[in-house]
């Protein structure tokens, strides 16, 4: 459940390249032939109109409104669309809990789904660069970090897991538990629980629990430098269930079972729906893949056209 991604540039010039090898007999076959929505696993989506995008593919390049920077579709830099993909026409997604996207530093920009995720749920997602990231200590009984490892648990167990975490009073170990600071901080957590302001309902406590969601945006060859550092230590850990990617740029010698970053953030949070909230998923989460899935169909056809499949 690693982080892989995407370069808006490239994608053009990808995008160009095949492009020039497309015809009306290729387009053609594409509508016709049902086995192209059948080898698209993103197709049962249910997304907010496209044809933002199809537009803006058209034109081409456009600047970005904070830097006047050239980008496709957004700009990485800024978290933004560009000019031509006006803000009111791109979905806005409301998540559960907040996400912090721990990026690596020498994942380029360009190159990173996360991006995706702070563009279409930008009041809950905040995305840092490696070695900057918040402080986690006091919060560990109210977050978790998706990472597969020895101790990961998986996500119907979060509950029953962070439960452990508030009655140790946070702590480190199960020899640790008796530093006063952090048993005063297990005692405010359960005041603001019982807190009705605080929207937590008797029927949804165990889940509610989770305040916070941290993923790490990086190759899989770069990520011991993050998930080793002291910051994210003792944190609990989830390891998400056995999907397969959709990503293009799929890390050469790595099982298809390694999500890109937004899978990854999209995946999560449908499980979370169903075995925490204990709520049918009906959708409420698709639109995070909105730049994916629009993204996947352009380069899967002009591959496809190009005879490459």
């Amino acid at each position: 459940q690693l982080t892989m991604s995407l370069n808006s540039s490239t994608l053009l010039n990808e995008e160009n390249a095949q492009g020039a090898k497309r015809n009306s007999e290729c387009l053609e076959s594409l509508l016709q032939s049902p086995s192209s929505f059948q080898d698209n696993p993103l197709q049962q989506l249910q997304l907010a109109s496209q044809e933002v995008l199809e537009k803006a593919k058209k034109s081409g390049r456009s600047k970005c409104p904070r830097c006047n920077s050239s980008r496709m579709f957004y700009c990485y830099t800024c978290f933004v669309p560009v000019e031509t993909v006006p803000t009111k026409e791109i979905p806005t997604v409301k998540l559960p809990l907040k996400i912090d996207i721990i990026k690596h530093p020498n994942e380029t920009d360009g190159k990173s789904t996360a991006v995706h995720a702070k563009l279409l749920a930008p009041d809950d997602v905040t995305i840092y660069k490696y070695p900057c990231i918040p402080e986690y200590e006091e919060k560990r009984h109210e977050i978790a970090l998706i990472f597969p490892g020895p101790n990961s648990v998986s996500v119907k167990d979060i509950a029953f897991h962070l439960q452990k975490y508030t009655k140790k009073g946070v702590c480190a170990s199960d020899d640790d538990c008796s530093r006063e600071p952090l048993l005063k901080q297990a005692k405010i957590e359960t005041e603001e629980e019982k807190n009705p302001n605080e929207g937590i309902s008797s029927s949804r406590s165990e889940g509610t629990r989770l305040k916070k969601i941290i993923f790490i945006d990086s190759t899989w060859n770069q990520t011991n430098k993050i998930i080793t550092d002291e910051r994210l230590q003792g944190l609990l850990q989830i390891e998400l269930k056995t999907r397969k990617t959709c990503f293009w740029r799929h890390q050469k010698g790595k099982p298809d079972t390694y999500l890109s970053t937004i899978e990854a953030i999209y995946y999560f949070l449908v499980d979370y729906h169903q075995e925490i909230l204990k709520e049918s998923y009906k959708g409420q989460y698709d639109n995070l893949l909105f730049f994916f899935s629009f993204m996947y169909t352009l380069i899967k056809d002009a591959k496809c056209c190009a005879g490459k499949e």
